[in-house]
């Protein structure tokens, strides 16, 4: 591998992630045969195939999967000189790289807007995924800092919250629980079909824990890994469900869904941004951590408490700055 380049680390590591040439071509602003050309050259040097091609359909082989490890060790320890160099000229530029999961999407590019404005020389990157693929982003060092729910207990990591995180129960508008009006028990859930965030989603934690605790076993009529596909179905009278109310603005703004202010609701959990312990963050990944940290909380309760019947709590303790360690 004498002739690997780290621009070939780079898009084989990428076409990896999305098992996609045109994905991947996107996500690098290349061109498909610009992609293709820079993996074949990196076969060529390998000596071997890294990816089986059956039509539209690309899987790893197994001398990829133990060349994507290898990689992805060498384009992090590139990044970690890059850092170095920056804190040492005290610049704040190169790539930053943020994970989130799907639930900031609702807020996340907004306040980034925001922090580019005022930081103009960052390059910002955002990788999407449920709470367990983020964990594997962190643990694989795909991403600077990650904005997320529950910080894992799997790594060794310093989480922060920096807002409250409300989550909420909402039907249709027609919704009988609806009409009645006032406080619905938990009970009063019972014969009602849930549609409901798949396994893996900090949503579905947060609804197992709090439907247990009420020892209350949801009837589950549908498992979707989209908030807007739950959304609609809810809508269309699908059933109920239990999101974040920050995937919500929307749709309680021009009343296409409900809230439902069931007993004990809204559960209110934090948002944290996440780093692990072994990352030493660059200027521009400790801008950004310091901006969520002063900017994230006033942003999210100006535009989304006007829909709880009380103001949700803050995060408890709020900006604590210590390790979660697995």
């Amino acid at each position: 591998m004498k002739n690997a380049t780290f621009r070939q680390l780079r898009v084989f590591s990428e076409v990896a992630r999305h098992l996609s040439f045109s994905k991947a071509a996107q996500a690098l602003h290349l061109t498909p045969p610009a992609v293709t050309m820079q993996v074949k050259e990196l076969e060529a040097d390998v000596g071997l195939p890294l990816f089986d091609r059956s039509g539209r359909a690309v899987s790893l082989t197994t001398p990829g999967e133990y060349m994507l490890v290898y990689a992805r060790r060498m384009l992090a320890t590139l990044k970690d000189a890059e850092d170095a160099a920056a804190r040492l000229k005290h610049v704040e530029a190169g790539t930053l790289t943020i994970g989130m999961v799907s639930t900031a999407k609702y807020f996340l590019p907004r306040l980034l807007a925001e922090f580019r404005r005022e930081h103009e020389g960052v390059e910002i990157r955002l990788a999407e995924g449920n709470r367990e693929k983020l964990v594997k982003m962190l643990q694989g060092n795909e991403v600077d800092v990650a904005v997320m729910g529950r910080p894992p207990r799997e790594l060794a990591t310093r989480a922060e919250p920096f807002a409250a995180h409300p989550h909420v129960f909402v039907a249709p508008v027609d919704h009988p629980l609806v009409k009645e009006g006032g406080t619905p028990t938990v009970e009063s859930l019972r014969p009602w079909g849930f549609i409901v965030r798949e396994q893996g989603s900090g949503t579905r934690a947060a609804l197992e824990k709090f439907l247990e605790e009420a020892r209350l076993e949801p009837r589950i009529d549908m498992e979707m890994g989209s908030n807007e596909t739950i959304k609609q179905a809810v809508m269309a009278g699908m059933g109920i469900s239990f999101l974040s109310l920050h995937t919500l603005q929307l749709e309680l703004d021009n009343r296409l869904l409900a809230l439902l202010h069931v007993e004990g609701s809204p559960v209110v959990r934090a948002w944290n941004v996440v780093h692990t312990l072994s990352k030493v963050l660059s200027p521009a990944a400790e801008a950004f951590r310091y901006f969520v940290l002063e900017r994230g909380e006033a942003y999210l309760a100006e535009h989304f408490s006007a829909h709880l019947p009380l103001a949700a709590p803050e995060p408890s303790p709020p900006r604590r700055r210590r390790a979660v360690k697995a």
